[in-house]
């Protein structure tokens, strides 16, 4: 995150300087100051600010091509073209190689020494295993592993570069099809939660008869048993009335017998 605002802040900062310049000697002296910085390796805001167009047509055209190069061009691409371009000082040739590492890294992450050493002009392995600790993993552009015994670079991270106008339309293609992926991932989810919310009232509702049927069946016995208590009740009551009525009631006494002579 450090090393992000810390980019931001000098992109806003060259920005303003180019935006604020109208000659063309000073804006290609902004360039050689922005290229040469240690710590700035995006380049594209700069390049879009509409003072730099001055340049076309001067003895520092050349200049604006240089900046170009910063942006989304390699150290190969300069060797190609050096003929007609300025000269780059050390500070500019570090800059150039360090932004060709990121460009290789792009698209492999475990990169061979022989196609490392060739892209940044090294000539052997202990030169270039130094470039990479010193002045790519210690700046913070890159993060990985140096295997001397299968002689490549694993990349585990790497500083995200200026796009290419050639990328744009893989880029918008990517990020279209991610957005009809997250639109479809949405509906899913919508529906998802519309069926869970019809479970969840179907299920509140099959709760609510079940427990209303529980309480039917509940007042049901409870009334059955009520009835049976009172029956009971009153046929013990019954039987006790009868006992008492007999032991209470006058007995009634023999006729004798006459014997008929």
């Amino acid at each position: 995150m450090d090393m992000e605002r810390k980019q931001s802040e000098l992109i806003d900062h060259f920005v303003k300087e180019a935006t604020a310049l109208d000659a063309a000697a000073p804006l290609a002296d902004l360039i050689l100051e922005a290229t040469a910085h240690p710590s700035l390796f995006a380049f594209s805001e700069i390049l879009s600010v509409p003072n730099l167009a001055k340049l076309k047509g001067t003895q520092y055209a050349a200049s604006l091509y240089v900046l170009r190069l910063f942006a989304c061009g390699t150290w190969s691409d300069y060797k190609c073209n050096a003929g007609s371009l300025p000269a780059l000082v050390p500070d500019q040739v570090r800059k150039l190689k360090q932004l060709t590492v990121l460009t290789l890294a792009e698209t492999e992450k475990v990169l061979p020494y022989d196609q490392l050493m060739e892209e940044l002009d090294v000539s052997n392995v202990r030169e270039l295993e130094d470039f990479l600790i010193n002045e790519c993993m210690y700046a913070g552009i890159v993060r990985g592993k140096l295997d001397q015994l299968r002689r490549c670079f694993e990349v585990q991270f790497a500083a995200g570069r200026d796009l290419r106008p050639e990328q744009l339309d893989n880029m918008i293609q990517t990020l279209s099809d991610w957005l009809g992926t997250s639109d479809g991932l949405l509906h899913l989810i919508q529906e998802k939660i519309k069926w869970a919310d019809i479970m969840s009232e179907t299920n509140k509702k099959h709760r609510k008869e079940i427990e209303d049927k529980v309480e039917e069946v509940k007042k049901s016995l409870k009334a059955d048993l009520d009835l049976r208590g009172h029956e009971e009740s009153f046929s013990e009551s019954g039987g006790m009335m009868d006992y008492e009525e007999d032991r209470v009631r006058p007995k009634r006494r023999r006729q004798p017998m006459h014997k008929e002579g």
